[in-house]
Parts: structure tokens; C-alpha cells; sequence
């Protein structure tokens, strides 16, 4: 099973970033997300438990960096080379323009970017 990531449907796109995910992959929903630097999930998570992304992911950084904010207030920067996994419990701060894949859990990921469809329709985005 592969899919080139062209050929991944768009989610989100605005002038400078692009979203693109698809499922089916044993469960999982696969990434691959291009977004600027000064991009704030903050906002679009405020409602959540703990106003916060409830989904854990696991990916590597392209390029670029992000910043990770976890619930308990301890911060870590992800970049160019890393590998991560990122539990339940976060919100992200793009440092540098960042492109990213992850895989995470289709259901929470499912909800988290409902969600986060819905905080944007309210916001204008």
C-alpha cells in the first residue's frame, strides 16, 4: 500500500499552507502538511479537554521547526531531522516554515480536525 503525496487529497489549504491526509492506513490517518512559520494551533484547539490536541502522532520533520507545548507546560522544538512522537495532550507553534508527515490514530485525528474545521468557520480562516 503507497500513495505519492500529490496524490493525497487536500483538507485545509490557505494561501501559504497546505494539508493533506488520508486514511486507511491500518488505522491510521497519514499527513503530510506544509504550514508557515507564526502558525498557532492554539486557537483552533480552544474547546477541547485542556484546550488542547487529544490525538498522539508520530512523524518526521522535512524541514523547518515546531515548537511542542504540552499540557503539563514543559516545551521541546522538533526540526529538520527529527523523528517524534507527540502524545495526547499538545498544542504547536511553527517556528520556521515547516513540512511534516505524521500518522496518527484515525479516530482522534478525526475529531481533533473536525474540530479544528469548525474553530477556523468561526474564525473567519
Amino acid at each position: 500500500m503507497k500513495i505519492n503525496k500529490e496524490d493525497m487529497p487536500i483538507v485545509m489549504q490557505t494561501p501559504d499552507s497546505i494539508m493533506r491526509n488520508i486514511t486507511g492506513y491500518g488505522g491510521m490517518t497519514v499527513a503530510f502538511n506544509e504550514i508557515p512559520k507564526g502558525t498557532d494551533f492554539t486557537p483552533l484547539l480552544q474547546g477541547l479537554k485542556n484546550n488542547s490536541c487529544h490525538c498522539p502522532h508520530w512523524g518526521y520533520i522535512f524541514e523547518g521547526a515546531i515548537r511542542l507545548v504540552y499540557d503539563d507546560k514543559s516545551e521541546e522544538i522538533v526540526k529538520t531531522g527529527d523523528v517524534f512522537y507527540w502524545p495526547a495532550g499538545h498544542t504547536a507553534i511553527v517556528e520556521e516554515d515547516v513540512k511534516i508527515i505524521d500518522f496518527s490514530p484515525e479516530k482522534e485525528f478525526g475529531e481533533v480536525m473536525e474540530h479544528i474545521g469548525m474553530k477556523m468557520a468561526e474564525l473567519g480562516e
